[in-house]
């Protein structure tokens, strides 16, 4: 009876902080609330799931041509009824008013980043904001359709590549903004220049925090080149968030239901992790700022292995030679 109560309890009281926190949180509104995205084209990588979707749909609402670069297509449709359906008539309804396109695009292939980025330098006659969010988390190691280290691979690379093919249509639209989603776990990365595509050694959770630490150096030095063209860039880390990102990491059957309960309580729903995003890529606020880290919609110091300029051109010239850009 008494760990019943206890259990009960408990359960109260991570409610009652869940309740607690969400309406502070409510109270705040969405980051992007005030602006309007009407006549504005915003692609999002990985867009079907997670904080993509949630920054689709809120894009979406503020009247954004939102195109959801995917891997798996069906799952992408599926997620774009979803969310029409969610919005109803805020949604796809007026001339030049919100629309929702899905586009395939598979990141751990550099052919299929060319192919989607050629459909869009095809077809979209403009680019306002390319937000760079999808991402593999902590996977077996296992390599891309080139041969690269997946995490790397997908995270950094494979959006190293998207990037800079789409600039030339994001300088002519500008001002335009880029939005790379990082994460704090950079803190615990390291760029090895020895071992990029990590074939001496492998460990999960370190190549993770490479490839965030790679998405800031990215930003940073993108931000350098980029300076009087009217295309921002910045990057964030979207605190921690209950989201399939984790499917790889194995979590003991007994302990299920108090990591549940527990993310439950004290994790981020998707729209609230992705209020940074909608945020960077939306507000007035930020118009004209680039090359900064960002987390809950605030300018966040970084550690100095974050901020050397030296490594971050170092790895974009090898980042350029190992996507097929520079021979």
């Amino acid at each position: 009876a008494l760990a019943t109560a206890l259990a009960l309890g408990g359960g109260f009281l991570l409610a009652a902080w869940r309740w607690l926190r969400g309406a502070a949180r409510a109270a705040g509104a969405v980051a992007g609330s005030g602006a309007s995205m009407r006549g504005k084209t915003v692609i999002i990588t990985g867009a079907n799931s997670g904080l993509g979707r949630a920054a689709a749909a809120e894009l979406l609402r503020m009247q954004a041509r939102v195109i959801m670069g995917c891997r798996d297509r069906a799952r992408a449709e599926r997620a774009a009824r979803e969310i029409r359906a969610e919005l109803g008539e805020q949604g796809e309804a007026e001339e030049g008013g919100g629309e929702l396109v899905v586009r395939e695009l598979d990141l751990a292939s550099l052919r299929s980043v060319r192919a989607f980025c050629h459909r869009v330098l095809q077809e979209e006659p403009r680019l306002d904001v390319l937000i760079n969010n999808a991402g593999v988390f902590q996977c077996p190691y296992m390599k891309t359709e080139d041969g690269f280290e997946m995490q790397f691979g997908v995270n950094h690379l494979g959006h190293f590549l998207l990037t800079n093919l789409l600039l030339g249509l994001l300088k002519n639209s500008a001002p335009s903004r880029i939005v790379v989603v990082s994460s704090k776990l950079y803190k615990y990365g390291e760029i090895n220049f020895e071992d990029l595509n990590s074939e001496i050694s492998y460990n999960k959770s370190f190549c993770y925090s490479r490839s965030k630490l790679a998405n800031i150096l990215f930003a940073r030095e993108l931000a350098r080149r980029l300076e009087g063209t009217g295309v921002t860039v910045n990057s964030l880390h979207p605190g921690i968030v209950r989201t399939n990102l984790g499917r790889h990491v194995n979590i003991p059957l007994l302990a299920k239901p108090l990591f549940n309960l527990v993310s439950w309580a004290f994790f981020k729903t998707p729209l609230e992790g992705a209020q940074t995003s909608i945020y960077l890529a939306s507000s007035p606020d930020v118009e004209g700022v680039s090359g900064k880290y960002f987390g809950d919609c605030k300018e966040e110091e970084l550690l100095p292995k974050a901020m050397d300029d030296l490594v971050a051109r170092k790895l974009w010239d090898i980042s350029e030679v190992m996507v097929g850009l520079l021979k």
